[in-house]
């Protein structure tokens, strides 16, 4: 591999400005998404839970939660810093997704450098989708998938400048401690990246075994021993992490709620994830796409229109994916052939990976192997349709390492400009069917989005804006708990898709804010016998749902339960309200 040319004072100023307009448009996209849309449902999990931590309530130890705790503790502290606001958590979620385009970019531009490609070219055009595709674009309020895919971004790009700079020992340690992070954001797609690095820089380390006791003579490639300081460093942060778990929330709690009861409720069968790759709408996808990169690598330069045919072959998928925009009607179709390009790709940056990994010798040649054991692993909890809402941002970087494998195994004497043209023709594809499905909002098709939009008049809701008239509505009840409702008697939300302890400032004194199946370990029995030993006062349900299914299977036998202690008190236009007899 080539050292990567240093660039001159105007490509300095034209890589700040490049640099400056993909977070600023990101982050810009963010925010105007949020100005007009609300996800109650993963919006309040978020904030409620953060309410509690902010309040001294404690994770896995004092209330059921399945989550890593990363993203909550975040925005805990935000609550604590900054008062409870929601345009607050709008504005990091904003800056999360614009710093993620950023680093997108900043590491294709490294991945391609190398190459004989146009890198700042390419790395501009495949970057540039990423203001609709970013982090958080399309589900645009603060989660966990966004926060994980952010840090892997962060590793990824630490991991490159420490291979630009000949990997110092003391940052070279402290960056192996950094891996831990992500799996601290989100269990399954931060432990699949954590165990794919360690395994990659593993055999990283003793492909460059030879080069142990050869000191700086190869700055940018790194030896045996750095490899295995920054490994150390790696088992250094995880022992931190644990040391830290072991001694706030109990160790044995936190892989209860995050590991075993995470995984009976959400883990797939491995042949749902193979599935994705069995979907016969994809053969003609795998057909062409293989078709192409053989011949660009198998002609020579003189055949140029068959090298322009192949150029075409690599572009059949992504233009499949712009014709679903014109050939449906309905938008869950019209964003299918999008999501199809997943697995061409896939399979495509799979062979990629498996040809630099056999001769790597540096940093950029495994990453393409890291990223597809990061996004495998976060198609266990949603597979394909549901997870890669946050993952774009990698799949743009795995096209880079598919041209910059392309552009390596072809002769040098046959031009790039077939790559060049594909890389083009992919970038547009992705900005405007991108663009479509961040504005169709298909992602969330599970949520009530239609109606009058309205805008909070409650300092803590200051820029929120809910289509319908669940935001009316809750602010009744907020009205009616501020009457009625003692701050210090326990209160039971069914099922909980409001932020009504963010809201109004309350402790909540019941385990479960929110019913959920994924999230909500106890039955309807349970739920109401925690409810008398817990001293619950007041049981609010809430009749209407943005959410589109019903969240808690046994509503009904929940409810028979819970008359025998309660009797109404009051019934407002979307709630009903019970208080102990």
């Amino acid at each position: 591999m080539q050292m990567p040319k240093l660039p001159t004072s105007a490509g300095r100023s034209l890589s700040a400005l490049t640099g400056m307009f993909l977070f600023s448009a990101t982050a810009a996209f963010v925010l105007w998404q949020n100005a007009h849309l609300t996800v109650l449902w993963d919006l309040s999990y978020i904030l409620e839970n953060a309410s509690r931590i902010a309040l001294g309530q404690l994770p896995y130890r004092d209330f059921p939660f399945p989550y890593a705790p990363l993203t909550f503790l975040i925005q805990a502290a935000i609550i604590k810093l900054a008062g409870r606001a929601v345009w607050h958590h709008y504005l990091y979620a904003a800056c999360a997704a614009g710093a993620a385009s950023l680093l997108t970019w900043r590491i294709l531009l490294r991945l391609l450098s190398a190459s004989r490609l146009p890198a700042r070219l390419l790395a501009s055009l495949l970057a540039a989708p990423m203001i609709f595709l970013g982090t958080s674009s399309i589900f645009p309020h603060p989660f966990y998938d966004a926060d994980c895919t952010l840090l892997i971004l962060f590793c990824l790009w630490t991991l490159l400048k420490l291979e630009e700079k000949g990997f110092p020992p003391r940052l070279t340690f402290l960056c192996g401690a950094l891996l831990v992070l992500p799996p601290l954001a989100k269990q399954n797609t931060g432990l699949a990246f954590l165990l794919s690095a360690v395994v990659c820089l593993a055999w990283l380390a003793f492909c460059n075994r030879h080069l142990a006791g050869q000191g700086t003579g190869a700055p940018y490639l790194p030896s045996f021993g750095r490899c295995g300081i920054l490994l150390v460093g790696t088992i250094v942060g995880c022992a931190l992490a644990v040391a830290a778990l072991h001694f706030t929330v109990g160790l044995h709690n936190y892989l209860l709620w995050t590991v075993h009861f995470a995984a009976s409720r959400r883990l797939p069968a491995l042949s749902n994830i193979v599935e994705i790759y069995r979907d016969p709408a994809l053969l003609a996808g795998y057909v062409t796409f293989a078709a192409g990169a053989a011949l660009l690598l198998l002609l020579p330069a003189s055949r140029r229109k068959l090298r322009w045919l192949a150029a075409a072959l690599l572009c059949y998928p992504s233009a499949g994916a712009l014709s679903g925009l014109f050939r449906y009607e309905d938008p869950a179709d019209r964003v299918e052939p999008l999501l199809h390009l997943w697995p061409v790709l896939l399979l495509a940056a799979t062979v990629a990976a498996l040809i630099q990994l056999w001769r790597a010798r540096s940093v950029a040649q495994i990453l393409p192997a890291i990223l597809l054991g990061s996004i495998h692993g976060a198609f266990l909890s949603q597979q394909l349709w549901g997870s890669t809402y946050a993952l774009w941002p990698l799949l743009a970087i795995l096209i880079a390492a598919i041209l910059a494998a392309l552009a390596e195994a072809q002769p040098r004497t046959n031009p790039t400009r077939p790559l060049i043209a594909f890389a083009l023709f992919a970038s547009v594809v992705l900005g405007i069917t991108g663009g479509y499905y961040a504005l169709s909002h298909e992602r969330l098709s599970y949520v009530d989005l239609d109606g009058e939009l309205h805008h909070s008049r409650l300092p803590s809701l200051r820029g929120l804006a809910i289509a319908g008239d669940w935001l009316p509505d809750f602010e009744e009840l907020a009205d009616y708990a501020a009457r009625e409702i003692p701050r210090d008697d326990a209160i039971l939300a069914i099922p909980g898709e409001d932020l009504f302890y963010f809201t109004t400032g309350r402790t909540p004194r019941f385990p479960v804010v929110m019913m959920d199946h994924t999230v909500n370990p106890y039955s309807a029995a349970e739920l109401a016998s925690l409810a008398r030993r817990r001293n619950v006062r007041w049981v609010i349900v809430k009749r209407r749902l943005q959410l589109q299914e019903e969240p808690i299977p046994f509503r009904a036998q929940l409810l028979e339960e819970l008359s025998r202690d309660f009797v109404p008190a009051a019934e407002l236009d979307n709630y009903d309200i019970y208080r102990r007899r």
